[in-house]
């Protein structure tokens, strides 16, 4: 899909005395085609805008489902977020109780060792894991690589006191990467595209852990390594005008290093 006027992309129109919102067609290519890492969305905690972006942290799995949607049992403990809940027979395509709301304390099955690429041993990683997601660079005016990429991960506003957590996002104080209570957060690596059938010829990214099968560049092997330092980006505010304060973990690269 292009990012086009033809394909109904607009602009919202900035007037601060309508009453309604109007919006122009616009464009997008020229905007990507120039995005670097001072390209950012001012109002999400993410600051990319040309990027490939996973959502875990929404799923655990629960015994018993209670009546109002909450967990009732739980072999590993019943927590605060274990909310709502839907039971097996719920579930429209894999019967499995859990549930679905922001796991704030990192225990539930995305910061666990399930990911693909977890397990050194890879007869046992592939036998019960799952195969990595994999995707190609983005590409701009339809064959031109971008110079530079970057890793980002917005743990700073999911660990947030508004949250639960303890991370002061204006200071970076108790903002950590891995997450508290987590046992793994999923890293990208680069895949061989001799070794990757997926691959087709190109070199593809890929995300889980850091010993799937073909793997040429794992940037460090762990999330610290690989998400890098704070994060501290300036934000709208209508009192102060502008207000600092960290939402992700970057690491911005100097090259490409998985041209499409």
């Amino acid at each position: 899909m292009t990012a086009s006027a033809a394909n109904g992309f607009a602009q919202v129109l900035y007037e601060p005395v309508s009453a309604t919102c109007h919006q122009s067609p616009y464009t997008f290519r020229p905007m990507y085609s120039t995005s670097s890492e001072h390209t950012r969305v001012p109002w999400a905690a993410h600051s990319y805008n040309v990027a490939f972006s996973d959502e875990i942290g929404h799923f655990e799995y629960c015994d018993v489902v209670a009546g109002d949607g909450s967990c009732a049992s739980n072999s590993e403990g019943v927590d605060d977020d274990d909310a709502p809940c839907l039971t097996a027979a719920q579930s429209l395509f894999v019967p499995i109780s859990g549930c679905t709301g922001t796991d704030n304390d990192f225990d539930g099955t995305s910061y666990q060792q399930v990911w693909p690429g977890t397990d050194p041993n890879r007869g046992q990683d592939k036998k019960y894991h799952a195969s990595p997601i994999t995707f190609t660079s983005p590409l701009f005016n339809g064959s031109s690589n971008y110079d530079r990429v970057a890793f980002e991960a917005d743990l700073p506003r999911i660990e947030a006191a508004d949250f639960g957590g303890n991370c002061d996002r204006f200071t970076g104080t108790n903002c950590v990467n891995p997450p508290p209570g987590s046992n793994f957060y999923p890293i990208y690596s680069t895949g061989s595209s001799t070794q990757n059938p997926s691959a087709n010829g190109h070199c593809v990214w890929q995300l889980g852990g850091p010993f799937l099968k073909g793997t040429t560049n794992t940037f460090g092997g762990n999330s610290a390594a690989e998400y890098g330092p704070l994060l501290f980006s300036f934000y709208p505010n209508p009192d102060p005008a502008i207000r600092l304060r960290t939402n992700n973990f970057r690491n911005v690269l100097s090259s490409n290093p998985c041209p499409a």
